[in-house]
Formats: C-alpha cells, structure tokens, sequence
C-alpha cells in the first residue's frame, strides 16, 4: 500500500473542498472495509483519505412516519440493525444489513459505502432498490437525487462525478398493509459475499386479498444488483398465491445474467434467483399481513 495523506473534516463544505483539490487524488472513506482491502490489492492508490464519519449529517438516522427514513451515508450496518425505527418499520433494511460481514465489520461498514462499492453482490443494494430508496448527491454543481435502482452502472462504478459525495439515502414511510425481505444464499455461514440473492417488496389491498405494487431486486447474478420491474409488475391485480409468486420468480430468471465463477455456476445461480425470490416474496408477504 502506498503512504496516503488522511484528512477528517466535519463539515460537507469541507469534504467537498477537499476532495476538490485538483493536485490529489482523493477518495471519500467511511468504514473503509473494501477500501483498504482494495488498497493493500493495489487496485486504488489514492493520495488522500477523506474521512466523512466526522461529519454530523452523514452519522444520523432520522425517521418520520410522514416524511420517510433518512440514513446518513456513515451510519454503519450495526447502527442501522439497533435503531428501533428501522427495525420496526423497514425490516428488509435489517434483512440485508445484517448479513454484510461478522459483527466486527459491521461497527464499522457504512451502508453508503456498501452502496458506493458497486458490487454486483452487494447485499444492502437490493433491499435499498425494492424500498425504493433515493440517494442524495452533493457536489460541485450542487445537489441532486438519484434512485438506488439507477446509482450502479458497471462492477465497482456508480453515478458519482468527480469531486461528488454520497450523503444521504431517503426511503419513503412504508405503505400500509407493506413488506418487504432479502434473503441470500452462502454455500456456508463464514462465507460472506452472496452466490445469488433477492429482495422483495410487496403492498395488499385493504383486505389483504390482492396485490396492488411490489418490486424485486438481486444480487450477484448482473454485473450490477438488478432491479426486475417486470417481476413485480406481473404480481399486481393478483392474489398472493404460490403461483403468483412462481411467475414472478420465473420472470426474475429470465432477468438474471449470471456468470460462472469459483463461487457458483451460472445454471445454479439462475436456478438460485427462482429459489429465492419466492422465499422472498412469502417473507414480505408474511409481513405485509403483520405476522
């Protein structure tokens, strides 16, 4: 690993002006738990570590049952699964959250820089996708909103501009008679990065006998954690039958490109998205009826 120059401002102003300097490379760092580990591969070598978990915004959880959730870029996994706002009202969030390393990594992984990374395996992707989670961008043009189903492009890319920093991710108040799930599947518990995964999100009618919205999402099966809007729009005007559900499933693995790697073959993990996204979609189906 290269020397590197480290700063910790406590402001956005700052960050900004900071990651601005035209004669350094410089990187934002939250948690730092792909970062580094890139570093020591030699795959970055940035000048400049900008050390955003100073700045108040970044670190805060804020939730109003009118206005949403609003989880600041630095909040880790670990706070994010003990708040009791989250855990009550986006459970799907915790689903995911808690799967992203041991409980070392997770004091100290951000669920920004989960997102930041872009890995086609990122567990807290989908989850933040069926939410339909927005994130806020500041930068030297200013600010700007971009939805989570759109902030990957490519393996390790994002949206974000040169100079730009992910502050915040905005989740809209849950819908009535809502729930959502991710679920992933490891050939064993101590492995950590997903062979496939899927998130579910769905809403019911006032009776709970129909289905009126619902989205899915995965993971590790696309060069970026895919959104599968035409999974989700086939379940509306339906029953939530097993059926349904199969459909939909079926439809999310015609959606899947994965690949043959040392952790899965392609055939299993496309086998693994139908698996998945019906279990998925019965979790959130189970809380959307309050059970």
């Amino acid at each position: 690993m290269q020397p590197f120059a480290y700063q910790a401002p406590t402001s956005i102003g700052e960050a900004l002006t900071l990651l601005a300097d035209p004669h350094r490379d410089a990187r934002p760092f939250a948690g730092g738990t792909d970062l580094l580990v890139q570093m020591r591969r030699g795959l970055y070598a940035p000048e400049m570590l900008v050390d955003v978990k100073r700045i108040p915004e970044l670190s805060s959880i804020v939730f109003d049952p009118i206005g949403g959730l609003t989880i600041g870029a630095a909040v880790t996994c670990a706070q994010l699964c003990d708040h009791p706002d989250v855990c009550r009202h986006y459970p799907g969030l915790v689903d995911a959250a808690s799967l992203i390393g041991g409980a070392a990594i997770q004091r100290r992984a951000t669920l920004g820089g989960n997102l930041c990374n872009a890995a086609p395996s990122g567990d807290s992707i989908p989850a933040l996708i069926v939410l339909s989670a927005m994130a806020t961008i500041v930068g030297p043009q200013g600010m700007r909103t971009v939805p989570v189903a759109a902030f990957c492009t490519a393996p390790g890319k994002t949206v974000l501009c040169p100079g730009e920093l992910l502050i915040a991710l905005h989740l809209p108040s849950p819908t009535p008679h809502s729930g959502a799930c991710y679920l992933r599947f490891t050939p064993r518990g101590e492995m950590d990065i997903a062979v496939a995964g899927a998130g579910a999100w769905l809403a019911l009618d006032a009776d709970g006998m129909t289905i009126v919205d619902a989205r899915i999402a995965l993971s590790a099966v696309a060069p970026t954690p895919l959104f599968v809007e035409a999974a989700g729009k086939v379940l509306v005007g339906h029953a939530p039958t097993a059926e349904a559900f199969a459909a939909a499933a079926a439809i999310a693995q015609e959606a899947a490109r994965p690949i043959s790697d040392v952790r899965g073959t392609a055939a299993q993990r496309r086998h693994l998205v139908g698996v998945l996204t019906r279990r998925a979609l019965h979790g959130a189906l189970q809380r959307a009826q309050g059970m």
